[in-house]
């Protein structure tokens, strides 16, 4: 990060509100203040505070906590990178993401291919870049832009395309959902068994 010119920060990990991720935040207390504070759910508003003060470039490898379930997609407390540059958009951050996996690769590996569990996975450039909805719309052959007006119907498509992969919970999760990207969203995250 820093031959890119990026600095890397600290930020406080005991934080007076919670914010920047949508999780519950553990809860601490503070003797000598006498109040409650929180172990920090994101890095993210403290990194964003840094670009407003005029640092351009600054990440930060940190601890986030977050008080949720544990499974195989949620561990209540772990390491992050997170990354943010002024005058950038979404483009250049997805090319600093293959750069950082390219040169974490190279220097694990010595090369850019591995073997994943028998497949073989090429980490060289251009990688595929798609939106969730094709990447959805591929999955489970739902259309989620065509739906995008129509609550009900979004729920019923999901349901019906996910169901041998639907659990109990999972189903009304997507009932609970109250918007159609919050769907996609449940849709992308499902595992589908194949």
């Amino acid at each position: 990060m820093e031959e890119l010119a990026f600095i890397e920060v600290e930020t406080p990990v005991l934080q007076g509100a919670a914010g920047g991720a949508e999780a519950r935040p553990f809860i601490t207390y503070h003797n000598s203040l006498g109040r409650n504070l929180y172990l920090r759910i994101a890095t993210e508003l403290h990194l964003k505070r840094m670009l407003v003060g005029g640092f351009e470039k600054v990440y930060e490898i940190g601890r986030i906590f977050r008080n949720e379930g544990i499974s195989t997609r949620h561990n209540p407390e772990f390491t992050s990178i997170e990354v943010y540059e002024a005058y950038t958009d979404y483009e250049s951050m997805i090319n600093l993401a293959e750069e950082l996996v390219i040169r974490c690769a190279l220097a694990v590996n010595g090369k850019l291919s591995l073997d994943y569990q028998g497949t073989q996975i090429s980490l060289e450039r251009p990688w595929r870049r798609e939106s969730m909805h094709d990447l959805v719309k591929e999955a489970t052959g739902i259309d989620f832009r065509d739906l995008q007006h129509d609550l009900q119907a979004a729920k019923k498509a999901a349901i019906d395309a996910l169901s041998a992969s639907l659990e109990k919970q999972d189903i009304q999760d997507i009932e609970d959902c109250p918007s159609v990207g919050h769907i996609l969203n449940k849709a992308c995250k499902v595992d589908r068994k194949v």
